[in-house]
């Protein structure tokens, strides 16, 4: 490992030798406007294998991508016209932008849904040095998976083990920088933009605002639902870990819950074939997913007509972590359970499926943050590590 200050480096030295080393398959921590970040060539699969190595546990979770200008990321990811809008309002900036890849980076770039962030650093240096090396790299924080953020190279390797350290070829040492959020993400390859991480940009009425997690996003076929499903599991994915989580779902019948629970299951990658649960009330899936064994419970409560029969279900003995319980029907039982999820600080996902001819509405109330969480992630904004 070799760290460079990039103070007293000469600049076009320092540039060419990142380059060098990034053709090399090499990985390069380097300063960006948010934190420190992690890169290697993104069409090297041996260099972005070094990557997962150096980020631990990332869990099937997708990387991004770093380049010069928007325009740049064409021959790697499909655009779009919402994607084009907030690339022109807010790139260069602490945004990515996630759009449909091409499939032309290197495997574990995309996410398992054929997604790709595109990151637009607002930082000289960087910004120099994608536009030396022409090739895109890899945009992710360079702290170890579950360390602080990374705002000075001490920070990068009090976190890491050794083995993660002799991953490092080369590191631009900017001394400390300012302790800025991470990057604002947005999903534009829904019927709606979805922010599925918010940093310090905020969006306006056009856009998800941060603030407000209620989303309305279309479908027009069982595919999508299910698609939708998938995702927005995967954003809660580190909450259902923690405590578990609840997914609520409404809507007349044929209207396509079974559909979304059928989504949810495929993304905990369970092979048995899910039904809706209408006379046995609950079914039992054990999954294995990146190495994390837990249940998912689908349950079916149109036929409980009072509380005494809801809790002869025993139903919050589910609740846990590594568990995700999907409820059809959720308003049935709503009165029941609201008391114990918040008292209990259990994430709940609320979906109302409306149908109309061959198009589907999904309204999507998605969880807020409990008291922990939040407290969490306001110490983690300032540079602290929160124990589990």
């Amino acid at each position: 490992m070799q760290i460079l200050e990039v103070k007293n480096s000469d600049r076009a030295q320092l540039l060419q030798k990142s380059c060098d080393i990034l053709a090399q398959g090499g990985l390069v921590l380097f300063p960006t406007e948010t934190t420190y970040g992690a890169g290697v060539d993104a069409t090297n699969p041996e260099a972005v294998a070094k990557l997962l190595r150096f980020k631990s546990r990332r869990e099937g979770k997708p990387l991004s991508i770093a380049v010069p200008y928007f325009a740049a990321a064409e021959p790697y990811a499909i655009m779009n016209p919402q994607a084009e809008e907030l690339a022109q309002q807010f790139l260069p900036g602490p945004v990515t932008v996630v759009v449909k890849g091409k499939g032309a980076v290197a495997p574990g770039v995309e996410s398992e849904f054929g997604t790709l962030g595109i990151r637009v650093p607002d930082y000289e240096l960087l910004l120099e040095l994608l536009q030396l090396y022409g090739k895109p790299i890899t945009a992710t924080s360079a702290n170890g998976s579950g360390e602080k953020r990374p705002y000075s190279v001490s920070d990068i390797l009090s976190g890491l083990s050794a083995q993660q350290s002799s991953l490092i070829d080369l590191i631009l040492d900017a001394g400390e920088l300012p302790h800025n959020p991470p990057s604002t993400v947005i999903d534009t390859t829904l019927s709606a933009p979805v922010t599925l991480r918010a940093g310090e940009i905020r969006f306006g009425e056009n856009w998800s605002e941060v603030g407000k997690n209620a989303i309305t996003l279309t479908s027009s076929s069982q595919e999508e639902t299910q698609s939708i499903a998938k995702r927005l599991v995967l954003k809660n994915w580190d909450r259902l870990k923690e405590v578990g989580l609840v997914i609520g779902l409404d809507g007349a019948l044929g209207a396509g819950k079974t559909i979304f629970a059928k989504g949810v299951a495929e993304f905990l990658q369970i092979s048995e074939t899910i039904t809706s649960p209408t006379y046995n009330y609950i079914e039992e899936y054990e999954y294995v997913r990146h190495g994390v064994t837990g249940y998912l419970y689908h349950l079916d409560m149109w036929k409980v007509g009072s509380e005494i029969e809801f809790q002869r279900l025993e139903v919050t003995k589910l609740l846990r972590s590594k568990n995700c319980v999907v409820i059809e029907w959720f308003g049935v039982v709503e009165p029941f359970l609201q008391e114990f999820l918040e008292k209990n600080n259990v994430p709940l996902l609320r979906v109302t499926i409306s149908e109309l001819g061959n198009m589907r509405t999904l309204q999507i109330l998605e969880p807020t943050l409990s008291k922990l969480q939040a407290t969490a992630e306001m110490s983690a904004h300032n540079g602290e590590k929160v124990g589990k």
